[in-house]
């Protein structure tokens, strides 16, 4: 009956207002807008009540009200909830940009309430950017990659909350960015930051390698490089190593006293001892041999990483995060068949898997 209302409504505006006037207002046009619940539920209810409202048929996302065509109102939202922040874009129908927002950490390990804060704070800001409100969130439908939606406890307690979209789907961002990085097409990603993951798609269906965290996994990483040249640092101010610029300037942030750095390193987190890469590549371009020593380890540990991708069905990987562009001339020439630019980035892939849902649920309803 509520909807039956709002339908009735609907065509009264129409029968009542010249087109003239409905062009000019802010929400409807010779094509007008109205809330897509409205033609999913004329497409799945029964025979019976689609008669009562003969006069309007709905067809690929548009209905018919007399003369006027009626196009479906409908959104889209890409979110990319990660450990250090949360983005988010709005577009229209047509992929038109409408708006965008940016929070806090949404890392489902850091707790379900965390991560959705986060994703509808950087919602919010997106809504209003385009100059829409809260309830234009019941036209949209959402594509969420988070990060540490691999673990399946906490992909499926983000799947029972309640959100206030018209339909949303889960991914890792990892398999988010996999999507934009080739545009939907096979491929894989492998992202090189903080921690590091690979992704393949094939199919339809994903595939990693690593991602398990820091303390277990990690190869390649800024993190991973960070803690080794912590090390060699403390190794070189006891003699066991030779020392460099960079061991030198790593233990003067601890006054080269090994105390305050065991102290430090017991609470220190991957970010942490990811800031040292900044460092170990700073002095790669100086020259520093330990500093080589240690990108090109790591740029081996990436290399094992690539090659398992590769055996298991990656035609094409491209690389992502903030070792990537750096970590690449020290990769061998062998993979320079492999190694691909990205088209996209995980925002892009957030949409396109918000769209392929909706799609998919649409098709669903749609009664044969």
């Amino acid at each position: 009956m509520r909807f039956a209302r709002k339908l009735m409504q609907f065509r009264h505006l129409l029968q009542s207002t010249s087109h003239d006037s409905i062009g000019a207002h802010p929400h409807y046009a010779r094509i007008v807008s109205i809330p897509a619940i409205a033609a999913i539920h004329l497409r799945t209810r029964s025979r019976d009540t689609r008669n009562r409202y003969q006069s309007t048929s709905c067809e690929g996302g548009y209905c018919r009200c007399g003369d006027i065509i009626v196009a479906e109102t409908r959104y889209f939202l890409g979110i990319d909830g990660g450990g250090t922040g949360c983005r988010a874009r709005l577009t229209d129908r047509s992929g038109r940009i409408l708006g965008e927002g940016s929070a806090g950490p949404a890392n489902l390990a850091l707790g379900i309430d965390v991560a959705v804060a986060s994703t509808m704070s950087a919602t919010r800001q997106a809504l209003a950017t385009a100059g829409l409100a809260d309830e234009d969130l019941a036209l949209t439908d959402v594509g969420l990659g988070m990060a540490a939606a691999n673990v399946p406890r906490h992909k499926e307690a983000l799947e029972k909350v309640a959100l206030p979209f018209r339909s949303f789907v889960v991914l890792s961002d990892a398999e988010t960015a996999c999507l934009g990085a080739h545009a939907g097409a096979d491929g894989g990603l492998l992202i090189l930051g903080t921690g590091s993951q690979g992704v393949i798609c094939r199919n339809g269906v994903f595939t990693t390698v690593g991602g398990w965290g820091f303390a277990i996994s990690d190869s390649g990483s800024g993190a991973i490089l960070g803690r080794a040249a912590v090390r060699r640092a403390f190794l070189a101010h006891e003699g066991v190593e030779p020392p460099s610029a960079l061991t030198e300037e790593i233990m003067k942030r601890f006054d080269a006293n090994p105390s305050a750095m065991l102290e430090w390193a017991e609470s220190a987190k991957p970010r942490d001892w990811g800031e040292f890469a900044r460092i170990v590549f700073r002095h790669v371009e100086a020259g520093d041999p330990v500093s080589l020593e240690l990108v090109r380890d790591n740029a081996s540990a990436v290399e094992r990483m690539l090659d398992r991708m590769v055996a298991l069905g990656a035609g094409r990987v491209a690389l992502m995060g903030g070792l990537a562009k750096p970590t690449r001339p020290y990769l061998s020439s062998r993979f320079d068949a492999v190694i691909v630019e990205a088209q996209g980035d995980a925002l892009d892939g957030a949409l396109l898997l918000a769209r392929r849902h909706a799609a998919k649920e649409e098709n669903d309803a749609t009664p044969t």
